[in-house]
């Protein structure tokens, strides 16, 4: 029996970890606090030693360069690329190192931190340097032209408007209206960036191509480009063993990997939503499940289309992470088996299955079903309508007690996955899910 399984169980007695595994201290949000007490010792070493002012006011150029700084980081973090090498770096680390340094390494998807932290720091320098343009503009001082200081302040409300729609809550209840000022507000934003560089430059008498904001905003433009460069339309076959969730079958020359994901929209300019690819080895082109869970996907599932719109390149989900263990608990509740399901197939690294959906075969079909049970031992298939809903955790605390699991793979809602997380890292057992962070 794996030893991890006997520590506390929920509601057993306190122990250190129900406060550093608490998801209000997860490692997204300790890379964010990272990025704000670097920027915060940087901002007040500038204050000791008189950076930010020169005899000629404000020292915007360096403030303007800080803000760019962040920004690079919080943009490029996020570029598709990135991504995958950060996972293809994380998952070298071979099963026989101490688990304490795989369960760290396993926590890479987490990066998001570092992105909602750069942009955020990036918009309070920015700020800051607006306000400098202004008292220097004010003052008579500086380079500043008024067409500039106008330009700074229109960019200033825009990031303003991400922040706002960004925040946790309001973006979840308005997920929509979130994407459209992200990527539109965005897209603005850095038009005006370059826009607002060559301005300074020229008032400052500097060539703009011989600076290093030249070169960050070439950077940044083609890590936002590049994805809408394979921008394409193609055709679907769908398959729908119930008005709960369908099967959508690809095959326009790509085979994603295992633990992958791809942007599906109808309306490239508006919605996109991601979802986790099923390759099947040794077949062409890959599946995907989508159930029903909000508008996009009713229409979906109610009005199948024949075609949808995909872009970018397959990218790393989270549960890319298991080959840093020797044997893993999957536990999955309802189309949460779409991102499981292909490291099932793919035999790659022990496991066993947990899924808790209603009636299973009634809602995606007897196909679907006989193939998780083809390939993976004795799962448990956990039917809602007939036996009610389970206790998760204790079912993951029972799979690795029985079977020497290292680790546990949490694919469900935000709340379940959660509480699963948690209870699994309180009690010592390194857990992975979704953090909802896009």
């Amino acid at each position: 029996m794996n030893t991890q399984a006997v520590h506390a169980r929920p509601g057993r007695p306190f122990n250190i970890r129900r406060i550093t595994r608490h998801p209000s201290v997860i490692e997204y949000r300790r890379l964010a606090a990272l990025v704000a007490v670097v920027n915060l010792w940087i901002f007040g070493s500038g204050i000791a030693d008189g950076t930010w002012m020169t005899a000629g006011g404000f020292a915007t150029d360096k403030i303007a360069f800080l803000a760019l700084i962040n920004f690079t980081l919080g943009i490029m973090i996020r570029q598709q690329r990135i991504v995958n090498f950060l996972f293809w770096l994380a998952t070298r680390i071979p099963t026989s190192w101490p688990l304490w340094i795989r369960w760290g390494a396993g926590k890479v998807f987490h990066f998001g931190g570092l992105h909602s932290g750069g942009n955020v720091a990036g918009s309070l320098w920015f700020a800051f340097g607006l306000f400098g343009m202004g008292w220097n503009w004010w003052m008579g001082v500086g380079h500043v032209s008024a067409g500039t200081l106008i330009l700074s302040a229109a960019m200033v409300g825009l990031m303003v408007a991400m922040i706002v729609t960004a925040i946790g809550p309001l973006r979840a209840k308005f997920h929509n209206r979130f994407e459209i000022v992200h990527r539109f507000a965005g897209w603005t934003l850095l038009g005006l960036f370059w826009g607002q560089s060559m301005m300074i430059s020229s008032d400052a008498g500097h060539a703009f191509t011989q600076t290093t904001t030249f070169w960050l905003l070439c950077l940044i433009t083609l890590s936002i480009i590049s994805p809408w460069l394979t921008l394409k339309k193609v055709p679907i076959e769908v398959i729908k063993p119930s008005n709960h969730a369908v099967s959508v079958r690809f095959n326009y020359g790509d085979t994603p990997f295992a633990g992958s994901s791809n942007a599906l929209s109808l309306d490239p300019l508006r919605e996109w939503h991601s979802f986790a690819n099923i390759p099947t080895p040794g077949e062409d082109g890959y599946r995907l499940i989508i159930s029903r869970a909000g508008d996009w996907t009713g229409r979906f599932i109610d009005n199948p289309p024949s075609h949808v719109w995909v872009k970018g390149i397959t990218t790393s989900g989270v549960a890319r992470v298991e080959v840093l263990f020797k044997k893993v608990v999957y536990v999955g509740t309802g189309s949460g088996i779409g991102p499981i399901l292909p490291h099932l197939l793919a035999h790659e690294v022990p496991n066993k299955l947990i899924w808790s959906t209603r009636s299973p075969r009634k809602t995606y079909g007897d196909d679907l079903v006989d193939e998780i049970e083809r390939n993976t031992e004795n799962p448990l298939i956990w039917d809602t309508d007939a036996r009610g809903k389970p206790d998760l955790s204790q079912l993951a605390f029972d799979a690795v007690a029985e079977t020497g699991a290292e680790a546990v793979i949490v694919i469900s809602n935000q709340k379940l996955t959660q509480k699963v997380i948690y209870d699994m890292e309180s009690a010592g057992i390194p857990a992975y899910g979704a953090i909802w962070d896009s």
